[in-house]
C-alpha cells in the first residue's frame, strides 16, 4: 500500500468512527415536518422523491397540490393511478395564468381542507403539500392556521411542504428544510419546460 493510500485509508477510518458514534447517539423516531424552498428548481421533485421511497416500504401517502392543476405532469398522472395514493388537485393554473385572485382563494380553500384531512387520515403515513408555501406568501392562506395545523398533526406522520417563499413561522416550526438555489436555469437560455423534467 503506497502512502497515499495508506493516509487516505486512515481518514476514512477516522470518518467512519465518527459518524458511528454520531449515528449509535441518534435513536429517537417521529413523523418529520420538512419544507422544500429556494427559488432552484427541484422542491416538488425532492418532495415526489420521498413520496416514491415511502411507496417502496409499503406505507400509503397523500398528496395535494396547490395552482398546478391545469398542466397534467407526470406525478399526477402516477399518483392517479396508484392504489396507495390519495392524491387531489384542484388548482387552474399559475396565479398570472388565472389572474382571478378571489377563485384563487377559493381554490386554496379546498385544497388546504383537504390538506388538513390528509393530515389527520391515520391511513397515510407521509403528505406532500406542494406549493403551499406560495399560496401562503400571496396571503391566500393565514400561515398561523396552517402552523396549528403541522403542530396538531399526528405524531408518526411525515409532512413535506414545498414551494418558494417559506414563511419564517413554517420554517421555525420544520424539523429539516432544504433550500434550492437557482445558479442556473435552461429556460433562461430559451428551453422551455421538458416532459419529465419539468412536469
Amino acid at each position: 500500500m503506497t502512502k497515499k493510500d495508506k493516509n487516505h485509508k486512515d481518514q476514512m477510518e477516522d470518518l467512519k468512527a465518527s459518524m458511528d458514534e454520531k449515528i449509535a447517539e441518534v435513536k429517537k423516531d417521529k413523523g418529520l415536518i420538512l419544507v422544500l424552498t429556494g427559488d432552484g428548481k427541484g422542491k416538488s421533485s425532492s418532495g415526489f422523491g420521498m413520496l416514491l421511497r415511502c411507496l417502496g416500504h409499503g406505507m400509503k401517502v397523500g398528496v395535494v397540490q396547490f395552482i398546478k392543476g391545469q398542466w397534467k405532469t407526470g406525478e399526477q398522472k402516477f399518483c392517479q393511478s396508484h392504489p396507495d395514493v390519495d392524491y387531489f388537485s384542484i388548482g387552474e393554473g399559475f396565479t398570472w395564468d388565472t389572474q382571478d385572485k378571489e377563485g384563487d382563494i377559493g381554490r386554496t380553500a379546498k385544497c388546504w381542507a383537504k390538506a388538513k384531512e390528509m393530515i389527520q387520515n391515520p391511513e397515510l403515513s407521509f403528505v406532500l403539500i406542494d406549493e403551499l408555501n406560495v399560496v401562503t406568501s400571496f396571503g391566500y392562506l393565514d400561515v398561523d392556521e396552517v402552523v396549528a395545523t403541522l403542530k396538531s398533526k399526528p405524531e408518526n406522520k411525515h409532512v413535506v411542504v414545498t414551494g418558494r417563499g417559506a414563511s419564517p413561522k413554517i420554517l421555525e416550526l420544520a424539523d429539516t428544510i432544504s433550500k434550492i438555489d437557482s445558479p442556473k436555469h435552461a429556460f433562461d437560455n430559451g428551453i422551455r419546460a421538458q416532459k419529465g423534467i419539468e412536469f
